[in-house]
């Protein structure tokens, strides 16, 4: 009893501050910042970089893709950026599904590791930012959104999954995900997505039903993922910041290898609109 009100409480803290800072622009970049720092710290050390220079990659990345037209005060170039760190993104994304895929330990060789901290991580909470300022106008209730999916696709991947699971979805990875838990999360997600759609009069609910769909598949995809991460670094949990829950990264996992793919459709639905 004790555990599960330890792990309900910093669930709610952490939801609570997500929320808080949604509302102002500037608290919530300096929130992903703080963010993307442990969550570069607990991935290196699953994937055992002792090097500091992802620190420096991040900081950068994140300065110039959040800041550049605030502080320039132009537009010029910024698109094309955009568009080059979303296209490499993905790409490396698509190559950790592959090794998802494959029985093998995926290789972690040192230019390797780099790139997976750069573009698998330090990336994300640049798209994440971007998400939150979708055609060039700030709002949260967009990205706020897209975390609600996430947890819904969590919540009820699990409680399908406890309750009705029996086929494995990955049981090498995760042996308690379930294809009728995975299933049961994408359905509810696209219950939600109604009323995000109702509620939150961002997108219409054509848009957020696609988007429930994206979130939970990659969603599950980047969970599995960082699964396998945590598998061959031999432990449970990435880290132990959040009582309960593990580390930021265990929490943030789905949303982090979605956002590139969330911003994509995005993207998609502005120029098609």
């Amino acid at each position: 009893m004790k555990e599960i009100l330890i792990r309900a409480f910093s669930g709610l803290l952490y939801v609570l501050l997500l929320i808080l800072c949604l509302y102002n622009q500037h608290l919530l970049i300096a929130l992903f910042f703080v963010f993307g720092i442990i969550c570069l710290f607990e991935f290196k050390k699953l994937i055992q970089l002792k090097n500091i220079i992802p620190y420096f990659i991040f900081c950068i990345l994140y300065a110039v893709f959040v800041y550049w037209q605030l502080l320039l005060k132009t537009k010029t170039g910024i698109d094309e950026a955009v568009q080059i760190l979303m296209v490499l993104t993905i790409f490396i994304e698509l190559f950790l599904i592959k090794d998802l895929f494959s029985e093998k330990a995926t290789p972690l060789f040192s230019s390797k590791q780099f790139v997976l901290t750069t573009f698998y991580i330090s990336s994300a909470f640049v798209f994440l930012i971007l998400i939150a300022d979708y055609h060039e106008t700030y709002n949260p209730n967009i990205l706020l959104g897209c975390f609600i999916l996430v947890w819904v696709n969590d919540s009820f991947a699990y409680l399908v999954g406890k309750n009705f699971g029996k086929q494995k979805l990955f049981e090498k990875i995760s042996p308690k995900k379930t294809v009728e838990g995975f299933l049961g999360g994408l359905l509810f997600s696209c219950i939600a997505s109604y009323f995000i759609a109702t509620f939150t009069q961002t997108l219409n609910f054509t848009s957020w039903l696609i988007l429930s769909i994206v979130v939970s598949v990659f969603g599950t995809i980047g969970d599995l993922i960082e699964s396998k991460f945590k598998r061959q670094a031999n432990v449970k949990d990435s880290g132990k910041i959040m009582p309960g829950h593990g580390g930021l990264l265990d929490r943030l996992d789905s949303i982090i290898f979605a956002a590139p793919f969330i911003y994509l459709f995005l993207r998609i639905l502005h120029y098609v609109s």
